[in-house]
């Protein structure tokens, strides 16, 4: 048997073996990845408000919220019967059920020193296993520290406008590395929103775009007049650079929603858009809960288990025509 012929047979043994080592896990990632319709996920943290049963506090027909009402329903799809789950309030609980599908237990507002979590079962953990790249656009934070507490430009109150319980990954000790405000992982995860206008720019985003307002443009606040109508301006400005970019148009989808309901557990509002979105105004009375937006991203990025909640909700998929 010739020399070239031996290197050829042991050249093909050695791929064929190393085709055996490679996990079935990386195997399923990256047939899912090439299957789906969705391939980048966009989600916008708005805060305290009920989409209906709330009087002049709604935002569906709310004449302060014209871009909302009059230029995204319009073009999107949308819930009308998307619920906080049950009886949990306030901001903090809400935020970490849309990563974890629970809320530990916690009923308050608190810092990431009061409320630190030590398990690796939620979201951006399963991504970074699956490899899937994430980042969290903070509105108002400053410096290059991970962001523990409260912090950046003050209100007209003296209060900070960067409000950490509107985040829920400083939570986990997985992504602060222990409270550790050093943390190269937490610093290179969340980041500035002004961040944002240059990654899309350079067409640097991240497959999963978590984006939280400042409590003023976040409709928590009356930082300037009325809440609603200053969110619905900030969203005006800071929608369409999103639905713009290269991300969104090829195979992104948007998700805007409100972290709790102002009066009671809602409905809250539930927007979509996306190429693959039904869009034109369709809309359902479906119940969904903040377990279903996580049932959601789970299943567009193929990541399991699902985690608590999330395996008893129902998905968003009817408010898509190409789902995952």
């Amino acid at each position: 048997m010739g020399w070239n012929r031996l290197c050829n047979i042991a050249a093909t043994a050695i791929a064929a073996s190393a085709l055996l080592l490679v996990p079935a896990s990386a195997e399923k990632m990256a047939a899912t990845s090439a299957s789906h319709h969705i391939k980048a996920v966009f989600i916008i943290l708005m805060e305290n408000r009920n989409w209906t049963g709330d009087g002049n506090r709604d935002i569906k027909g709310n004449p302060d919220a014209p871009y909302i009402n009059g230029t995204l329903l319009p073009m999107s799809s949308y819930a009308n019967a998307y619920y906080n789950p049950p009886h949990i309030h306030p901001s903090l609980p809400n935020y970490l059920w849309l990563e974890a599908g629970t809320n530990f237990g916690i009923l308050n507002d608190g810092t990431p020193r009061e409320f630190e979590q030590n398990t690796t079962n939620h979201l951006v953990t399963q991504l970074d296993s699956a490899n899937i790249s994430w980042k969290a656009y903070l509105e108002d934070v400053t410096g290059r520290t991970c962001p523990l507490k409260n912090r950046g430009k003050l209100d007209k109150g003296g209060t900070p406008l960067y409000a950490v319980r509107h985040e829920p990954f400083t939570y986990f000790a997985d992504v602060t590395n222990n409270l550790n405000k050093h943390s190269s992982y937490c610093i290179s995860h969340l980041g500035r929103y002004s961040d944002l206008a240059s990654d899309i720019a350079n067409d640097a985003l991240p497959q999963y775009v978590w984006i939280t307002p400042n409590i003023c443009n976040d409709m928590h606040d009356r930082c300037s007049g009325d809440p609603v109508a200053y969110g619905d301006k900030w969203l005006s400005k800071n929608v369409p650079p999103i639905l713009n970019s290269d991300a969104y148009r090829n195979g992104g989808a948007l998700f805007i929603t409100w972290d709790e309901a102002d009066k009671g557990d809602g409905p809250i509002p539930m927007i979509v858009l996306s190429p693959f979105a039904k869009g034109g105004g369709y809309s359902n009375t479906i119940h969904y809960t903040h377990g279903s937006t996580l049932r959601t991203f789970q299943e567009i990025f193929g990541v399991k288990p699902l985690l608590r909640d999330a395996k008893k909700e129902t998905d968003l998929s009817d408010l898509f025509r190409a789902f995952p």
